[in-house]
């Protein structure tokens, strides 16, 4: 690809994702009366829920936020039951975090209700099944570019 396609795309996609962010936010706002946590909370819920127990330092790094932001937010949690805290058996100083039943449950519920608002907002679109093939391969791209 070429230097002015490649900026091209970029410039698209910025815009784009800057525009579909804003939109996401106001799904988020008509959802957000259903849960008491904030998106930070949810998204380390998430990753517990997708990869599992985590040190507090790991989970800072997967979610790019710092050790002490992290403690924070997990202290919230833990006091909402949907994570508890182990002790690191090898180093007494080190803990680890792992997602309850309780936690499982709202992170799947939140999921569930905001796609569903989502998938509204495409059916007001009226996109074709080509169309939506493209937007489905192009989230898949798009998530590739947010996990870097």
């Amino acid at each position: 690809m070429d230097d002015e396609r490649l900026h091209e795309t970029a410039t698209e996609l910025r815009l784009a994702t800057f525009r579909l962010a804003r939109r996401l936010r106001s799904v988020r706002a008509v959802d957000s009366r259903n849960i008491a946590m904030s998106d930070a909370q949810l998204g380390a819920l998430a990753a517990l829920r997708a990869h599992g127990r985590h040190s507090l330092t790991a989970l800072a790094d997967r979610e790019r936020v710092t050790a002490p932001t992290m403690s924070s937010l997990v202290t919230g949690l833990e006091e909402q039951g949907y994570v508890t805290r182990i002790p690191d058996d090898q180093d007494r100083r080190r803990v680890h975090v792992e997602i309850t039943p309780a936690g499982e449950q709202v992170v799947a519920e939140t999921f569930e209700r905001r796609t569903r608002l989502l998938m509204a907002e495409i059916t007001e679109l009226d996109f074709t099944v080509d169309e939506l093939d493209l937007l489905h391969r192009a989230s898949i791209l798009m998530r590739k570019l947010a996990e870097l």
